[in-house]
């Protein structure tokens, strides 16, 4: 049960995390000053959440790591987030696709979460979905502004879609992990959220004016430690001050 417990929050964790560092990587580079903003502030929510699911996996596995030592110290087999949060920024475009298609997943597994009989996680949720509500009204946004914009903003926007879509899949994917908590209480049924978000995203694609693909072929593993090539980059660049002085205190 710990154990399973430890895998859930984990991946929790990594999630947030990775695709926060990704939304943070815009920072100084946003198409303008109001929407670089914004994309940092949901990044620092991200991180944030991914904090509190850190700090509460690192006392579920009793072994004296903290969210620092578990963000930090661990290789890229050791993280357990989702493929789609690691897939590069590419352009604006990709970045806006790809958030969207993450917070259209969060805003109902958070409200889910919120009824977890763990209290700790229900806690998290119960914060972090006001963050998300946000979080998905700028992305929402964006998507049908992109869409229904420019050709070539609409352009943009298909083949970000066309491309990330493959990695939708994984979000909806549960193993013995997900059976044991879900039975508890603790863990959402991923198979309750995917009709919300199906109908979240065929509802913002078609007043974005955007084809929704049609592949059934999806790539995952994320949740099992097989990453894409990216995360190793990720890692490299936030764990190189932490690994290079390991003493450092701020």
């Amino acid at each position: 049960m710990q154990s399973a417990l430890f895998d859930y929050t984990l991946r929790l964790g990594d999630t947030s995390l990775i695709i926060g560092h990704r939304l943070s990587e815009w920072c100084g580079h946003g198409p303008v000053l109001e929407q670089d903003i914004a994309l940092i502030n949901i990044a620092l929510d991200l991180v944030g959440q991914a904090k509190s699911f850190l700090e509460y996996a690192g006392e579920v596995e009793g072994k004296e790591r903290d969210a620092d030592t578990l963000a930090y110290r661990r290789l890229e087999r050791e993280f357990r987030n989702v493929l789609l949060s690691e897939q590069p920024n590419e352009d604006f475009a990709f970045t806006i696709v790809r958030q969207f298609l993450f917070d259209a997943f969060q805003y109902p597994f958070y409200q889910r979460l919120t009824q977890s009989k763990d209290a700790q996680i229900a806690a998290i949720a119960e914060k972090s979905l006001k963050e998300v509500t946000y979080h998905l009204r700028f992305s929402s946004e964006w998507m049908i502004r992109l869409g229904d914009g420019t050709a070539e903003s609409k352009a943009k926007m298909q083949t970000a879609l066309n491309e990330l879509w493959m990695f939708t899949g994984e979000l909806f994917e549960m193993n013995e992990t997900d059976e044991m908590l879900i039975k508890e209480g603790i863990a959402v049924d991923l198979n309750e959220i995917k009709p919300l978000w199906e109908q979240r995203v065929s509802s913002i694609l078609e007043e974005a004016t955007l084809t929704q693909p049609t592949t059934t072929w999806m790539q995952s593993g994320g949740k099992k430690g097989i990453h894409t090539e990216y995360l190793g980059y990720i890692l490299a660049e936030m764990q190189y001050l932490p690994r290079a002085y390991p003493d450092a205190k701020w």
